[in-house]
């Protein structure tokens, strides 16, 4: 079995990695000191991406994308997920579902979101309903051929920087009719809401929606009516492997910067990794990042390579999982070596630390993760996991 990254494997991870330490890497105290980055910045970095090649590389060039593979798309992730801030956001992924859209969807959002011009959010949480989405109230009325949508979302990842929404209702607040709608957010009836503050720093903002009867046409529907749900599942299996690159890439940047201050930090007369309780911490941490990564890269490789659908979703659920908690282990030993220095907001293991612990929650929770994985040993026996 042959597991060496191949040349243009290399060759994408050494660009992913010289673009984020050019162009995010110098904007992370700024954002993180002004809570924002301002637009002009915003759109030097929109051009930079488009320059570099990293616009939409998870669709494909037919539409404006790169068409990354999936191992492809991991490396890129890997290294840009080392940006504090969620600066990794600025290269944007338009929703993998919009890939089943209409000619005329694709025309008028995707191609556009590819290439940078328009921008997609997409808007599943509410009030009620977060890791069950069958109890979402926001519902698609149709009469005469028109749907009216009413409800609200919370926690819409980019929203304040998009310019329309993937919208998953029900149509006639039906469960049995899950439904993703396209919804320009300039709509009359769509109204941003409040802006929450969290213990992260993100480059973009979470904020609620309202919807007031929105008035659509059939040409919203994305896919189908009642294929809201594996639309959505598609776009969470899309969402945990980005998760996962990330957070290995968070994890090794946070234990890069721990090792060097193990090395240069002089206590006692010596560097303090010498000491054996910091250097089983850098161990420990170094064998979980070269699991997760293995698992990372397999996963990726194997989806390459056409593996069953039901198999991807079991598969990512348990590479969301394992990624996300590892890199928040990784992260508080990092944390733990730098001692005062590592709780010092203008220290990158520190916002890392941050950062990285939504990790465990957003696109479904570790507890989530492990009741898809317990399901799936249920259904279809240990190996799924344990027979690969």
């Amino acid at each position: 079995m042959d597991l060496t990254l191949s040349p243009r494997e290399r060759e994408l991870k050494a660009r992913a990695k010289a673009f984020a330490e050019t162009w995010l890497f110098p904007q992370e105290e700024r954002l993180e000191d002004e809570g924002h980055l301002p637009a002009e910045l915003r759109d030097r970095l929109r051009r930079a991406v488009v320059e570099a090649g990293f616009n939409a590389i998870n669709h494909k060039p037919e539409v404006g994308g790169q068409g990354f593979s999936f191992l492809e798309q991991a490396v890129v992730n890997e290294e840009l997920g080392k940006a504090t801030g969620a600066l990794w956001a600025v290269v944007w992924h338009p929703a993998l579902p919009l890939k089943d859209g209409t000619p005329q969807q694709i025309e008028r959002y995707l191609r556009p979101a590819c290439l940078g011009q328009r921008r997609a959010c997409f808007a599943i949480t509410e009030r009620n309903a977060g890791s069950d989405p069958s109890l979402v109230e926001t519902r698609a009325d149709y009469r005469d051929g028109r749907y009216y949508l009413t409800g609200e979302k919370w926690f819409v990842t980019s929203g304040d920087v998009c310019d329309f929404i993937l919208v998953h209702a029900l149509v006639d607040g039906d469960p049995r009719k899950p439904t993703v709608f396209i919804v320009d957010k300039a709509l009359p009836g769509v109204r941003e809401g409040r802006h929450p503050k969290f213990m992260h720093t993100y480059v973009f903002g979470h904020p609620e929606f309202h919807f007031d009867r929105v008035e659509l046409g059939p040409e919203q529907v994305l896919g189908e009516v009642g294929q809201g749900f594996e639309l959505t599942k598609d776009w969470f299996v899309e969402a945990r492997l980005q998760i996962a690159a990330n957070c290995v890439g968070g994890a090794t940047r946070a234990l890069e910067t721990a090792n060097a201050w193990a090395e240069s930090r002089i206590q006692f007369g010596r560097p303090i990794r010498d000491f054996q309780a910091v250097e089983f911490m850098l161990a420990d941490s170094a064998v979980e990042i070269m699991a997760a990564k293995s698992l990372l890269y397999r996963c990726a490789a194997e989806i390459d390579a056409g593996l069953d659908r039901k198999l991807v979703h079991a598969r990512a659920s348990a590479l969301k999982l394992h990624c996300s908690e590892m890199a928040g282990r990784v992260a508080d030993r990092a944390v733990q070596i730098l001692g005062g220095r590592g709780y010092m907001r203008e220290n990158p293991v520190e916002r890392l630390y941050r950062d990285l612990r939504v990790d465990r929650i957003w696109e479904g929770t570790s507890e989530i993760q492990r009741s898809i994985v317990g399901g799936q040993i249920r259904k279809r026996g240990l190996g799924v996991y344990t027979g690969w």
